[in-house]
């Protein structure tokens, strides 16, 4: 196996960056954190298990993750979120690779976690996430929200990585309400204009889409969650969107 650089982004990971930072560390011979000017003791956390530490502003999800890349001493990058763990089965997949080929990106099977519930339910698993790529060929999209790994191939290892999205279904709350201002925002700098449906219509097609097509139907109060929440989100980022111009219009 080729040498693989670690990186993850932070904001205030205090009580996760160790496990991550471990969990990297399995299969990289480097890890480095790119930290948004954390106000706890992320840094010093990272810097004690051994990560090398970069400080920037948030640029947004893809430009904060590629951020770290110039940075890394390998050509392979191996990308978690600090709230992300590579499974057993992860770690021996990896170290099985030769990598010997850098136009293939690898994917993950992602188990995502309520406190210590795993909901599979209406899309939730397997949740295919690229997270292992070489970046002489392959990197994060330049999407400020929800970006992702593009290669010219990419090939599944079947194996998992554990993530601890969400610690409550207090807490499920909470991050809509951030994500969907971050949403709100990106869809603004997009020129995303303003619509009075839109929040409605988008919330209504991530019920059917969760529900009907994504099978929640028939998964219980699991699929019931995920298709409130989707929707949820989907209403609270078009609402904010509108919020946004309706603001800068008061201030002409």
């Amino acid at each position: 196996m080729k040498p693989i650089s670690g990186i993850v982004i932070t904001l205030n990971e205090a009580d996760r960056i160790a496990e991550c930072i471990d969990s990297l560390q399995q299969v990289c011979s480097e890890v480095i954190v790119v930290d948004s000017f954390s106000q706890d003791d992320t840094v010093s956390i990272a810097k004690e298990k051994g990560a090398k530490v970069l400080r920037q502003e948030y640029l947004g999800d893809g430009p904060q993750k590629a951020h770290g890349v110039p940075h890394a001493a390998h050509d392979w990058i191996l990308a978690l979120d600090a709230d992300e763990r590579l499974d057993d089965d992860a770690v021996a997949a990896i170290k099985a690779l030769t990598l010997e080929d850098p136009s293939i990106a690898y994917g993950f099977r992602r188990r995502n976690f309520c406190g210590r519930h795993w909901i599979k339910a209406a899309g939730f698993y397997p949740d295919e996430v690229v997270r292992l790529y070489n970046r002489t060929t392959a990197g994060y999209l330049p999407k400020k929200a929800h970006s992702s790994v593009r290669a010219p191939r990419c090939e599944s290892t079947g194996a998992h990585i554990c993530h601890f999205t969400y610690a409550s279904l207090s807490d499920w709350i909470q991050r809509i309400d951030q994500l969907s201002t971050r949403d709100a925002w990106a869809m603004k700098d997009k020129g995303i204009q303003p619509s009075p449906w839109r929040p409605a219509l988008h919330a209504l097609s991530a019920v059917i889409r969760k529900l009907v097509f994504k099978g929640g139907l028939l998964q219980g109060g699991d699929g019931m969650t995920v298709a409130m929440t989707t929707a949820f989100h989907a209403y609270m980022k078009y609402a904010k969107l509108n919020e946004l111009h309706e603001n800068e219009g008061r201030r002409r």
